[in-house]
């Protein structure tokens, strides 16, 4: 299955005093960890709820698009944690179990989901993958957060009729729940083979920055005023 064929389709540094001849005392280091914790924890945070797209699958460290999009905030002067709580090879059903844990957890402002290409790729049906989205919604937004749905399409030998009705899950939901929708998170890099890695499934690190230029219009408007 290719995606490559579809024709339509500053973290916080913790700060450690170190005395004149040597290394501060244990309990200093402690309490710069403690201070620097709650400095971060007193943020807005934003939670990724993903698959391996978001999980950063086949990927050096740090280069994938939420890592990207941790840099960009303060860049942009946006004062926001960012927890990517991706599992590669999760469903919409394995995102729904972990969402109550990380809401009670990270208390984000913001849910991205990007959820549901693993369904598709099971053979889950379209109602259980629409049924689940919506209860990961309803359940964010139950909890004061905003949500960001993130849309995908399938690979296109699963015929066109079926493609369209996979993403207009996505639509419905979008116009049902009033919550943002990025139509398709490889947008403008599905029909470029060398930004896939040997799968032809996974973006390419080289990818990742287009796929953040996907996310961040329809995340800016969620975030508020800026810092300055």
């Amino acid at each position: 299955m290719n995606w490559t064929t579809r024709a339509t389709l500053a973290p916080l540094a913790l700060v450690v005093w170190v005395a004149c001849l040597g290394a501060a005392p244990a309990h200093a280091a402690q309490d710069a960890a403690a201070v620097a914790a709650a400095a971060i924890a007193a943020k807005p945070s934003i939670v990724v709820l993903g698959d391996s797209l978001s999980a950063e699958y086949g990927l050096p460290r740090d280069t994938g698009w939420v890592a990207l999009l941790r840099s960009k905030l303060p860049q942009e002067h946006f004062d926001y944690s960012v927890a990517n709580s991706s599992i590669s090879g999760d469903t919409t059903s394995g995102g729904l179990a972990r969402l109550p844990a990380a809401l009670n957890r990270l208390k984000p402002s913001i849910v991205i989901v990007e959820l549901g290409a693993n369904d598709a790729l099971r053979g889950v049906p379209l109602e259980t993958t629409e049924a689940n989205l919506r209860s990961i919604i309803e359940k964010s937004q139950a909890a004061n957060a905003k949500v960001l749905l993130v849309g995908m399409y399938v690979p296109p030998n699963y015929g066109p009729d079926y493609s369209q009705k996979f993403h207009g899950v996505y639509e419905q939901l979008s116009k049902e729940k009033h919550v943002p929708l990025v139509p398709f998170l490889m947008a403008g890099i599905e029909n470029k083979p060398d930004m896939f890695q040997a799968d032809q499934m996974h973006p390419t690190p080289q990818a990742q920055p287009l796929l953040l230029n996907n996310v961040w219009p329809v995340l800016r408007p969620l975030l508020g005023a800026p810092s300055k």
